[in-house]
């Protein structure tokens, strides 16, 4: 792809890094130009974050060399790459809950009393942050404390505080992994005005969708190496796909559709926290997925149905049973499980062995008479490591070291240990590269063929009409529409989604 050297920002050279026992970056090269948007792609693990990092000074190269607005640099750490003009936002948020707004955008930058050295000007904080929030079309208070946003409202948060100061270059590192269609369509509007200033911007996604929407170039990595840059508006969504795992993906979403067999859940009329008056099923041998937008109330009914949050009226009924109230042992019990929005918070333990994960739900199977028997343990690490194709030597690994593709594997490899047949799955490939997404799909595929029931909580469309046999599309906390197989499409779940749509 043909390169305007004049107008190149950002020119890295022979990257490689090493970390013990590993080739992390072997010989990588990357060029951004001003003005344009560099779209990174790669699956978990190919080494896109490792070379983010040595540009944000979090890490040093071992070899090779870094050219940024027209010197050769070395990052020694962050503030000398925030000093330069390099901003960074992260995927795994990293705000204060306890703080304010205007007092995260400013964090570490905090404007000062005229004549005061050291004190804080807090009036100018505020204003400064609502004027920058205005700039780029965003509603909100100041002095919101942090922990009384959504997830999709603070990572605007992280966009605005990564442009609180002046910037040359932006990493974009999955930011839309939260963020509804419409904070999406705000977002990409950001980044439309950031390119006219002249600011450079290295976005990196999972979501192919988006690449030929934002992207203007696009270099592929795998496995710690550059493979190729390709311009976005010429590039086929094929190849991009081969060139990021090395293969060729036949199909992205796996279905073999069949006559779904009797109803094992529905609820009645059921009421709770940001939801009421739901009214669904699930039968064996499908995939019904709930759909909307963020906030919509999907989560709070996946965490009451399982007897995390309380349920306030109605109740539902789960293979025959009439259930009113429950907790999270009973649903295990009654076989239902669910797989958290968030795995590495609600669904393992980061710092534990793979093994240990995987029994977490099942511990009867592992202790006897309060003692560990490392024998089933092992044995249940083996079998889940060979059979979800989780990549890692052994079950020994810490879990938190995997990929986030790896890392949802083994969650789901708990709850089949488990026995439970009745499956809720909120955002299974939410910040997941390709090839693990498909194989994932795979799974779900051959699980509903086993007889599971599934309830799927995804945002992305794509994924709802790829793999369901019908949606229930939520908003403000209300089922308005049930869509089969055959009425799918991406305008009519959006329909129902804003409440353009007819309330059944």
């Amino acid at each position: 792809m043909t390169v305007d050297e004049s107008n190149v920002i950002l020119k890295m050279t022979g990257i490689t890094k090493r970390f013990p026992g590993t080739l992390a970056l072997d010989k990588v090269q990357l060029t951004c130009e001003r003005g344009k948007v560099h779209v990174l792609l790669g699956e978990n693990g190919a080494g896109k974050s490792t070379l983010m990092k040595i540009i944000s000074g979090e890490y040093q190269r071992d070899e090779g060399t870094v050219w940024f607005n027209g010197r050769e640099v070395n990052f020694t750490n962050v503030r000398q790459a925030m000093a330069a003009g390099i901003s960074m936002i992260h995927q795994e948020l990293s705000l204060l809950p306890e703080r304010t707004i205007a007092q995260n955008i400013y964090l570490g930058h905090e404007p000062e009393k005229e004549g005061f050295k050291g004190i804080v000007d807090q009036k100018k904080m505020v204003t400064d942050s609502k004027a920058l929030m205005d700039s780029l079309g965003l509603d909100m208070d100041p002095q919101t404390s942090v922990k009384k946003l959504s997830i999709a409202q603070q990572q605007m948060v992280e966009v605005v505080k990564a442009l609180s100061q002046e910037v040359r270059l932006v990493i974009m590192d999955e930011p839309t992994s939260s963020l509804t269609s419409r904070e999406i369509n705000k977002l990409f509007e950001i980044v439309e005005r950031l390119k006219q200033n002249g600011t450079a911007i290295i976005y990196i996604s999972h979501r192919m969708d988006e690449i030929k929407r934002i992207g203007d170039s696009i270099t592929v990595m795998r496995d710690g190496q550059y493979i190729d840059t390709v311009s976005a508006a010429e590039a086929d969504l094929d190849t991009l796909i081969t060139m990021m795992v090395g293969r060729k993906i036949q199909k992205m979403y796996e279905r073999n559709y069949r006559e779904p067999g009797k109803v094992i859940f529905e609820t009645d009329n059921l009421c709770g926290l940001r939801f009421r008056d739901v009214n669904i099923k699930v039968r064996e041998g499908e995939i019904v997925s709930l759909s909307g937008l963020i906030g919509a109330g999907r989560t709070e009914f996946a965490k009451a149905v399982f007897g995390i949050d309380p349920i306030d009226a109605g109740c539902f009924k789960l293979y025959g049973r009439q259930i009113n109230r429950i907790d999270p042992t009973n649903a295990i019990k009654y076989s239902m499980c669910l797989l958290p929005e968030d795995r590495k918070k609600e669904g393992l333990v980061l710092q534990t062995p793979i093994k240990e994960n995987l029994t977490a739900a099942c511990l009867k199977k592992t202790f006897k008479m309060g003692i560990l028997r490392n024998k089933p343990e092992n044995e249940i690490g083996e079998k889940y490591v060979r059979e979800l194709r989780v990549a890692t030597p052994n079950a020994d690994k810490i879990v938190g070291e995997l990929s986030g593709g790896n890392q949802q594997k083994v969650v789901i490899g708990k709850w089949l240990e488990t026995g439970c047949k009745f499956l809720i799955f909120d955002e299974p490939t939410r910040g997941i590269d390709v090839g693990a997404k498909c194989e994932i799909y795979i799974l779900l595929d051959s699980l509903v063929h086993q007889g599971y029931g599934i309830l799927l909580i995804t945002s992305e469309l794509n994924e709802v009409i790829g793999i369901s046999d019908r949606v229930y599309v939520m908003k403000d906390g209300e089922i308005t529409g049930e869509l089969t197989r055959d009425e799918l499409s991406q305008d009519r779940i959006m329909r129902y989604a804003v409440g353009e749509g007819e309330v059944v």
